[in-house]
């Protein structure tokens, strides 16, 4: 394609010692769109060379997260950052640098790639070997070292950096954003199912991370009973509301908790654990199955998976006990500050 433009342009140079006149009024038109396309494409490689050029620039900053990012750099773009553990590893991750003042660090996404499969292979926030009871813990990527996934892929695939464990942080934001949407668009408001943060630095009180609250809390079957939850967080929308929280999961679900938290640790009446639930609290029910994500190595048996019994009705909105159709068909983005 190069050469070709530069054959265009030697052509261009050798037209400019010929009169127009001269020229049949055909090849007057080719002659102008020619020259349009040539300084489109110049323009496309200036801009697309400064973009990368940018993006270079943002490897040789260190920083532990977004926020010191924010903080020493003054970074206020939303988009994808170099971040440097306390050990020295280099690792990409988004930053969301405008809600509720930015600095946040993406650490995590967890994403149902079959709402069918049970504790199958993709299952990585619950288990990949199987509903076993004899593997309590399942994978144990709550409260492990493990990463796996990219960035980009984070909409599509089950993400975790070393952000995870590694930053220390005060508060959380999640989004639920639509399966496989692609990250340049993430940060538009109208694309998320669902946006929050909390804001009265609860990770203080439980070790500055989900790895260390995990570890507090253990997400692992059998490990209590059903009212053995962890904390709940009061939560500040930034898309949606309660209400909407509230219609974003079944109608036989909406009896069982209070919107406008996020919940971690929680348990059902088969003693199964899930990790958060997302957007609300369980109150007077235990069938956490049906609005909370992740989990340990043993479900009732039709309940395994990362979004353990989502589908339970099958049908989506306004069915029973399953999530709606948005919930299910959404990753859910997990960050820090």
């Amino acid at each position: 394609m190069l050469h070709n433009i530069l054959l265009l342009f030697v052509g261009l140079l050798s037209l400019e010692h010929v009169s127009f006149a001269e020229v049949p009024s055909s090849q007057i038109v080719n002659i102008t769109e020619t020259r349009e396309y040539a300084e489109r494409m110049q323009n496309f490689t200036r801009t697309n060379s400064e973009r990368l050029e940018k993006l270079r620039n943002r490897s040789i900053r260190a920083a532990r997260s977004c926020k010191e990012l924010r903080d020493r750099y003054d970074e206020r773009e939303d988009g994808v950052y170099y971040l440097t553990t306390g050990n020295g590893m280099l690792y990409q991750t988004y930053c969301d640098m405008t809600t509720a003042g930015g600095g946040w660090t993406l650490v995590a996404s967890v994403h149902e790639n079959s709402i069918y499969g049970r504790c199958t292979v993709g299952d990585r926030w619950s288990s990949q070997q199987g509903n076993n009871a004899d593997l309590p813990d399942g994978d144990g990527n709550w409260s492990n070292r493990n990463t796996f996934g990219t960035v980009e892929s984070a909409t599509s695939d089950d993400f975790k950096n070393p952000g995870y464990y590694d930053i220390t942080a005060e508060d959380m934001s999640v989004w639920h954003i639509p399966n496989n949407l692609p990250l340049e668009f993430w940060n538009m408001e109208a694309a998320a199912v669902l946006r929050y943060h909390t804001g009265n630095r609860f990770l203080r009180l439980y070790g500055g991370n989900l790895f260390q609250l995990f570890k507090q809390y253990p997400v692992r079957y059998n490990v209590g009973s059903c009212g053995d939850r962890g904390p709940a967080i009061p939560i500040v929308y930034d898309h949606g509301d309660k209400e909407s929280t509230r219609m974003l999961y079944g109608p036989s679900s909406r009896r069982e908790f209070e919107p406008g938290f996020i919940t971690f640790r929680a348990i059902n009446y088969e003693r199964a654990a899930m990790a958060i639930c997302s957007g609300v609290k369980p109150t007077v029910g235990y069938n956490t199955e049906h609005y909370c994500i992740g989990g340990g190595g043993y479900f009732h048996p039709d309940q395994c998976g990362d979004f353990p019994s989502f589908d339970y009705d099958r049908l989506g909105r306004e069915q029973g006990w399953s999530a709606s159709r948005e919930m299910t068909e959404a990753a859910v983005l997990l960050f820090y500050r």
